[in-house]
């Protein structure tokens, strides 16, 4: 009787970390608000699961930052002080100037009309007045940029980094102006990268970050 060959292929992701993705893309689409209250009980009848499965999901969450674990108060959302915002977009501004300037330098053609491409999606989501889609289009454009860098240690501070952003960072773009501003932007940034101005096209990118940064203490500070 001949053995059963191995199999080499991987299990689907288990069911903690399912649960983990679900209640992360709830959180970046503030279905679940910043500084709100988990409630245990209710997500694990509407999920049919037990408790045991999504507290370790919280437990995958709270690793990353994205949720609290308070002591006999619960779970609740990551909420970002402005201190917070203070600190990180800076830090953010450096990692992703640095990395539109490598990705200006080694940019082929076909990269730019890559660009190009999506730029024409955020053209198009500006005109509509749909800051939700624009702010996908936007995710495409950064992460294209972070791919032609190929500094793969820096795309993984960059993605670590911004997933405290994006607890905020959808925010800015119901600021009037904002959307309009942001597409500016990365008209500039765009342009930048065309022209194989590598040093430009960093600083457009650092400025760009500290300009959504901007737009949150607006919108903090607005009545």
């Amino acid at each position: 009787m001949n053995a059963r060959p191995e199999s080499n292929s991987l299990g689907a992701p288990a069911l903690y970390e399912q649960v983990a993705e679900r209640l992360r893309e709830r959180i970046f689409a503030h279905e679940l608000a910043p500084g709100a209250w988990v409630d245990e009980q209710s997500i694990a009848s509407e999920f049919g699961i037990s408790r045991t499965p999504l507290r370790e999901a919280l437990k995958v969450l709270a690793a990353e930052g994205l949720v609290q674990l308070k002591p006999r108060r619960g779970c609740y959302v990551a909420a970002l002080s402005e201190q917070d915002l203070d600190e990180i977009f800076p830090v953010m501004a450096l990692l992703e100037g640095h990395c539109a300037r490598e990705a200006t330098a080694r940019a082929t053609e076909a990269d730019l009309n890559r660009l190009q491409a999506i730029h024409a999606d955020l053209e198009r989501h500006a005109a509509n007045g749909d800051p939700d889609h624009f702010f996908e289009a936007n995710q495409e454009f950064h992460d294209a940029l972070q791919d032609l860098a190929g500094n793969r240690w820096l795309k993984q501070l960059i993605e670590e980094t911004r997933q405290f952003i994006k607890l905020t960072r959808r925010d800015s773009l119901n600021l009037a102006g904002r959307l309009k501003q942001s597409l500016a932007e990365h008209r500039a940034i765009l342009a930048a990268v065309q022209k194989r101005d590598a040093d430009e096209a960093g600083r457009l990118m650092h400025d760009h970050l500290l300009s959504g940064r901007a737009a949150l203490a607006k919108l903090h500070t607005s009545p």
